[in-house]
């Protein structure tokens, strides 16, 4: 069964054409949707999925139609093939991706190593970015619970006659978090 999927991205846009194209392809159930290229809140979209079963092509107008960008697009293919669904787009740059022939599937595959090869670059740049970060002393990663502050109190009151697990409730922390933050130096004026 073809399932169609058609978007707009505003209210003032019409799917009328979209609509039509679908139809003549010979979709026999079309979802829709008037939301942005965001994958979150395409309920239509979602359904549209939900709704493929395996034999079945899910039919869009133009590629653009499914996701903003190639990994959003190979992830959502992905999905699709895992579930024995096919994926069919009818114009624009994407009409000769057909899943369900040899060479719309040798199509996305070069699709595919592209959208790798994207994930590749960014965690590249990803890591270079941390890197520069920590060289100019920047922290990287997840905030941290204790300022340089609260961890100099901590040894003071630990110095006297606190327990950790006393410091640590006081600074609304786990033990753990206090004992790993004391152990990494900061803190500590030279």
């Amino acid at each position: 069964m073809k399932i169609g999927y058609a978007r707009v991205s505003t209210d003032e846009q019409n799917l009328d054409l979209q609509r039509q194209a679908l139809m003549a392809a010979g979709c026999e159930t079309i979802f829709e949707d008037q939301a942005s290229g965001a994958l979150n809140g395409r309920k239509g979209l979602a359904e549209a999925i939900a709704r493929c079963v395996a034999g079945d092509v899910l039919t869009v107008w133009k590629l653009d139609r499914l996701g903003r960008s190639l990994l959003d697009l190979v992830s959502l293919v992905e999905d699709l093939k895992a579930n024995g669904v096919g994926l069919k787009v009818l114009t624009g740059q994407g009409a000769s991706i057909d899943t369900t022939k040899p060479e719309g599937r040798m199509i996305f595959a070069v699709f595919a190593a592209l959208a790798e090869f994207e994930r590749e670059l960014i965690r590249e740049r990803t890591k270079a970015g941390m890197a520069a970060a920590k060289r100019r002393g920047k922290h990287v990663g997840r905030p941290r619970k204790l300022t340089d502050f609260q961890l100099e109190e901590a040894r003071r009151m630990i110095a006297g006659d606190k327990s950790k697990a006393d410091v640590a409730a006081l600074f609304g922390v786990d033990v753990a978090t206090l004992r790993r933050a004391l152990a990494d130096g900061r803190g500590i004026r030279a």
